[in-house]
């Protein structure tokens, strides 16, 4: 019922910039937070930056200064902008939203099917 289509990854050399967008559409009463994750080659997925509905950020400690989060709250969408990219930020990014369906409903997290940023060295 929910659907987050996230677009932007690529190939990008150290220093670089990339920004992904993730727009959330389907059943969607509200939304709470959003936030993108990512999970390199055999480890495990990690949280890299989320929103709140109400504007609040939360970073990874790896990518402070470098990413911003941000989002059109509107269009449903969260952005990530990536800068002074490394090699250690090549992962697949997915999106997430924390999403009410219905009035009576609860939250639930959905996922993007992540997008691949792959920094060269």
């Amino acid at each position: 019922q929910v659907q987050l289509v996230e677009s932007g990854g690529g190939l990008v050399q150290t220093g670089g910039s990339l920004r992904l967008s993730c727009a959330a559409s389907g059943s969607i009463f509200r939304i709470n937070a959003m936030g993108w994750y990512r999970q390199a080659p055999e480890n495990e997925r990690e949280l890299v930056a989320s929103i709140t509905s109400g504007g609040d950020t939360n970073y990874a400690d790896s990518v402070k200064g470098r990413f911003t989060v941000s989002r059109d709250y509107a269009k449903n969408t969260v952005y990530l902008q990536m800068n002074s990219l490394k090699p250690e930020d090549t992962a697949v990014y997915y999106c997430n939203a924390v999403v009410r369906r219905t009035s009576t409903d609860y939250y639930v997290n959905y996922w993007g099917k992540g997008t691949l940023v792959t920094v060269s060295s």
